[in-house]
């Protein structure tokens, strides 16, 4: 019986390192094609909510698209928060879904803890070497230069002792169209049995698996993906710079009409895990990084946003301001490096007030993560003069226009930073400026 067999009838089972986006929902469907899954995270309140049979981040279950409950009851999926309870005989494959970002950098001192956990398993009798498998973004060299020589320093041969590859995960958690078993899945192993393997274990849930050469070249094709979007959403910032006159958020729409050219919109600046890490990680692999000049520079424009943002706020005398949305994106429950968090910081600094509302976060963690107190939608509204939409959440959108309106008595100035520019067919009176990010004139 081969692996994937072994792991469908339950003789052997699958566990996850990290219980947040990536790990939950590979968890979730692996389970739900009857793979036995056990997880562990640092965080208590993701394993109850495993264990409980639901999803650890907002809005995942609709992404998700079946029921996990059953699976909770059934114990297909657990959670615990002994790691050791992963290193059992019967655990054949390892997933490795924990951060790889830190303030905003590489980093990769989660990846070491984890790896040197996973090695524990040499002392354990088992009938097989492990499957390992880092879904987390990666720089191209750090399983050559890191995770291989750790575990060499724990006895264990790579290619024989442990089978070691990369498959990250390049899924949108927004987009139901866009999601784990649907989306090609580039994987790449130390050898190409390895890669074989990990294409065979990985189709239990994914219906389109592309094998790379090695796990160099599966590491980089996340990041250059995401690099080249880094570099356009940068190139669109710039251009709003260069041509503050004009409305170029319409200009890149009718450019974006080409068979052949996306659309990307100016904005306060990119976030999430990925995209403002991509150049970065790409830099680091890089043998002759010297000759990355437009990433180097599109990274000076990207994490420059935020300020030129504030610059211009303070410029028009801004005094007290609401903040609509602190995650990166709509409809998601992660800030990690959201631009809007800097936006916030600089106003704070420069002694204007700020207020904050996000949906998705409790009022204690919007305080935690801001430092700044919270206010409710749509009715705390009616004090501020400015209101930023950081990111456009769906109980921003579908609410009827005159509740908004009634709460902006003090407003003069909305900016829309929303991928879909939500309140664009607001009817706003003359007394209120309303910008779409990357309209003329939104950064006077």
């Amino acid at each position: 019986m081969n692996l994937r067999d072994e792991l469908k009838t339950g003789k052997k089972r699958l566990a996850i390192w990290g219980l947040g986006y990536i790990g939950f929902s590979s968890m979730a469907h692996f389970a739900h094609e009857g793979v036995k899954c056990i997880g562990t995270d640092i965080l208590q309140w993701r394993i109850d909510a495993v264990n409980r049979g639901d999803a650890t981040t907002t809005n995942l279950e609709y992404w998700i698209g079946f029921d996990i409950k059953p699976l909770a009851r059934e114990k297909v999926i657990h959670a615990t928060l002994d790691w050791q309870d992963l290193v059992k005989p019967d655990v054949a494959v390892h997933l490795v879904t924990i951060p790889t970002e830190k303030d905003g950098k590489p980093y990769h001192d989660i990846l070491k803890d984890v790896i040197e956990k996973i090695a524990t398993f040499k002392s354990v009798k088992t009938d097989h070497p492990v499957l390992v498998i880092v879904e987390s973004t990666l720089t191209p060299t750090v399983v050559d230069h890191l995770v291989i020589p750790l575990l060499k320093q724990k006895g264990l041969e790579v290619g024989k002792d442990i089978l070691l590859g990369v498959a990250p995960r390049r899924d949108w958690f927004t987009a139901a169209d866009k999601g784990l078993n649907v989306l090609p899945r580039v994987v790449g192993g130390t050898t190409s049995e390895t890669t074989d393997l990990m294409a065979d274990v990985l189709g239990i849930i994914c219906k389109n698996v592309i094998k790379a050469p090695d796990h160099k070249h599966a590491a980089i094709v996340k990041s250059i993906e995401n690099a080249y979007r880094q570099l356009d959403i940068a190139f669109a910032n710039q251009l709003t710079l260069a041509y503050p006159d004009m409305d170029m958020k319409c200009i890149l729409e009718m450019v974006g009409t080409k068979w052949n050219v996306n659309t990307y919109r100016p904005s306060f600046g990119t976030g999430g895990y990925c995209i403002p890490l991509a150049p970065q990680y790409v830099l680091e692999g890089a043998k002759n990084p010297e000759e990355l000049t437009l990433l180097q520079a599109s990274l000076k424009t990207d994490f420059g946003q935020p300020a030129r943002v504030v610059k211009s706020l303070l410029k028009r005398g801004v005094k007290k301001v609401g903040v609509l949305g602190i995650a990166y994106t709509q409809d998601l429950q992660v800030h990690v490096l959201s631009p809007i968090l800097p936006v916030i910081k600089g106003l704070k600094e420069a002694g204007v007030q700020v207020k904050v509302n996000d949906p998705y976060y409790k009022d204690e963690d919007l305080k935690k993560i801001t430092g700044c107190e919270t206010f409710a939608f749509p009715d705390g509204m009616e004090g501020f003069d400015t209101i930023l939409l950081g990111a456009g959440h769906m109980p921003y959108h579908f609410i009827d226009h005159g509740r908004i309106l009634a709460n902006l008595k003090s407003c003069t100035l909305v900016i829309d930073n929303s991928d879909r520019t939500i309140w664009k067919e607001i009817n706003f009176p003359k007394s209120v400026q309303y910008y779409a990010t990357g309209q003329a004139h939104w950064l006077d």
